[in-house]
């Protein structure tokens, strides 16, 4: 009995890897572009969208260089404002009762990372510092925000910053006085940098570069255990996979995450009820080029105004020329290329 196991063993470690089916890439085109960022070298990398309810059209796009700081942009891709910030990657934002506050991975000192803060004034599209927040030692890499209602007009938000070697850490934010405390540690076991954290569902999602996505309990109480929803396969999903966006659609946890497939130049999505892969497509060269290396994305569902009156996607083109710029997609085109009707 024991020969034969030592057999089968034997003829299992010699077997071929499993195949995967190639998946279907659907092709969709950019709408529009932001104006390149001033850093000819490696420099735009992540995009955050603030939505004006009151006016959509209006809505603005903060999105990082960098080597150098921070970009305000209106739809139409042009400057609205440039800030100084620094090496900062990662950005996101979130609408609180203190404002829309914009936070960015710190990466300035690459021994210790910090969030530096921001508050976006929206009637003058310009981003106005807070302070910096001390995030502890390593690389800052990746950030997302969570915010929850509170009572007595108070807010709760949440940073969850990804260091470059795959520790993450769950800090709670003042915004009122630029300060934060650590809650709490989750890890990963190699480099990751994308997050985003679907508040509806309080769930946490992080892109280990070089083996998938992650889904952790974003509630301070929760499990610090992660569970892989997706792996690099090389046919769904490629390395390295960066940047996360949650497409929000319906009630409860209706909608998709949105994953950028660097590797293969592609995205990939899965739906968020039953973490089912649904499909991925490309950013292809149309009036305007297409997206390759993808590091950043955001997607916002909802009315954008005349442009995109279905949903916006704001994606990182690494090979732009000539500097690197953020394509924006309307994201009613991609459910369509995608048939998700």
């Amino acid at each position: 009995m024991r020969a034969a196991l030592l057999l089968l063993l034997a003829l299992a470690a010699c077997a071929p890897p499993a195949i995967v089916p190639e998946v279907k890439t659907a092709s969709v085109t950019a709408d529009a572009e932001t104006v390149a960022v001033k850093t000819s070298d490696d420099a735009a990398d992540d995009p955050a969208i603030w939505r004006n309810a009151a006016n959509p059209a209006a809505s603005l796009i903060v999105g990082t260089d960098k080597q150098a700081g921070l970009y305000v942009y209106g739809l139409d891709g042009q400057v609205r404002h440039f800030l100084d910030a620094g090496r900062v990657n990662n950005v996101d934002l979130a609408e609180t009762r203190d404002g829309v506050i914009v936070a960015a991975s710190d990466r300035s000192d690459n021994d210790n990372a910090h969030i530096a803060l921001f508050r976006l004034n929206t009637a003058t599209a310009r981003l106005e510092p807070i302070g910096r927040v001390p995030a502890g030692a390593g690389e800052a890499y990746g950030i997302c925000l969570w915010a929850t209602p509170g009572g007595d007009r108070k807010d709760t938000l949440t940073a969850f910053i990804v260091i470059k070697d795959g520790t993450i850490r769950q800090i709670e934010l003042d915004a009122a006085r630029g300060t934060g405390r650590l809650v709490r540690t989750l890890k990963l076991g190699t480099q990751s940098e994308g997050c985003v954290v679907d508040p509806r569902t309080a769930l946490l999602y992080v892109a280990e570069e070089d083996v998938g996505i992650w889904r952790f309990d974003a509630r301070p109480s929760g499990s610090t255990a992660g569970v892989k929803i997706a792996a690099i396969d090389k046919a769904r999903l490629f390395d390295d996979v960066e940047g996360l966006a949650i497409a929000a659609e319906g009630q409860g946890h209706g909608g998709y995450l949105v994953a950028s497939s660097q590797g293969d130049n592609a995205y990939a999505l899965w739906r968020l009820s039953d973490e089912r892969f649904v499909g991925r497509f490309r950013i292809v060269d149309g009036a305007l080029g297409g997206t390759q290396e993808t590091d950043g994305i955001e997607v916002i569902t909802g009315d954008f105004g005349p442009a995109f009156p279905g949903g916006l996607m704001v994606a990182q083109d690494g090979e732009n020329q000539p500097a690197q710029n953020f394509k924006l997609v309307g994201w009613d085109r991609v459910r369509e290329a995608l048939g998700l009707y």
